[in-house]
């Protein structure tokens, strides 16, 4: 069983300050986010349960997908979400030396927009949610906003059962949660059976979906 935190409490998010961890509103929003993307038909796949919800989302895309799937790119943005940088490479800051690390992050987003000249996206989420002290200091003088999560779906982990990925959401939302997602092959077995139900459960208690300003 991996070891990680479902709910973000408010001593981590005191402690890690420069990190948005949720966007408290009084509007009922919350914030779906889904990482790794994009992947074919997975990716496809989430931009139509989205649809059929009027759902809007962050992608944070990994720079090298993009180059692969441009086309996928092209969609999410047509489908008017938001997108994020999640490095070229999907890099471990805390094994990634920070001078690699930042020129590898810049390397994602020049081709965030080389895809679409006209995305300037300034958001980022570090891969596994780690990175340094010294790499998180030079993205924020870059202009980044470093976008974390309140509540973790954990539908990477093939650990855990789609029920309990569904638990992981549906007993901590609020109004102001950024929820993870993963678009990837490897989260597909827990995402498929989780995001419909999820989307229906965010539905019916009203809560309004919204990109992360």
């Amino acid at each position: 069983m991996s070891f990680y935190w479902i709910k973000t409490n408010a001593f981590i998010k005191w402690v890690f300050s420069n990190y948005v961890w949720d966007i408290p509103n009084t509007e009922n929003k919350i914030y779906l986010s889904f990482d790794d993307g994009p992947t074919p038909e997975i990716t496809d796949w989430v931009l139509e349960e989205l649809h059929k919800h009027n759902a809007k989302a962050t992608f944070f895309c990994i720079g090298k997908n993009i180059e692969e799937q441009p086309y996928l790119f092209e969609k999410i943005i047509q489908n008017q979400h938001a997108i994020g940088n999640h490095t070229f490479n999907h890099l471990n800051g805390w094994k990634t030396a920070t001078k690699e690390y930042i020129k590898n992050v810049k390397r994602c987003a020049k081709t965030i927009a080389k895809h679409n000249y006209s995305l300037t996206s300034k958001f980022f989420r570090p891969p596994y949610g780690k990175m340094t002290t010294g790499q998180l200091d030079e993205l924020k003088k870059q202009g980044y906003k470093i976008i974390m999560w309140d509540v973790l779906s954990a539908d990477f982990d093939n650990s855990i059962s789609k029920e309990k990925c569904l638990k992981n959401v549906t007993s901590n939302i609020k109004p102001g949660s950024i929820i993870i997602f993963h678009d990837s092959v490897k989260a597909f077995q827990n995402l498929k059976y989780t995001l419909p139900k999820v989307l229906d459960f965010i539905d019916e208690k009203k809560f309004k979906y919204d990109v992360i300003p």
